[in-house]
């Protein structure tokens, strides 16, 4: 797979810094917030950090998503509908859906991914 596709995600908080290295196959230039030392920014600050930088946000929290109906994209977004996944399962449902998303994302029309 590889390259990405322009897709350079964000990882917000609730996921974990040690899956940045294994996503970097799929999506290169993959990141976490606590990397960036943004651990104690707000939903909003995150959300501009992210539009200003082109990254993808990539969260399991809802509230990303009213974020965008309020404001549109960028930043674009994949939410993981995974529930309490652990970092293999959620490295594995995005790995599986690597395709699909940068395929998704690239479209100029298409603002969020939800991967379940």
């Amino acid at each position: 797979m590889g390259e990405g596709g322009g897709v350079k995600p964000l990882l917000d908080e609730n996921l974990s810094r040690r899956l940045v290295p294994a996503l970097q196959a799929d999506f290169p230039g993959t990141t976490q917030v606590a990397l960036l030392g943004l651990e104690r920014s707000s939903d909003l600050q995150l959300w501009e950090f992210a539009r200003q930088h082109e990254l993808v946000l990539v969260s399991k929290d809802e509230d990303f998503k009213d974020l965008q109906v309020l404001r549109g994209f960028p930043p674009k977004l994949i939410v993981l509908r995974l529930g309490n996944a652990d970092n293999q399962r959620v490295l594995d449902a995005l790995s599986r859906a690597a395709e699909r998303v940068i395929a998704g994302l690239q479209q100029d029309d298409i603002g969020i991914i939800e991967i379940a």
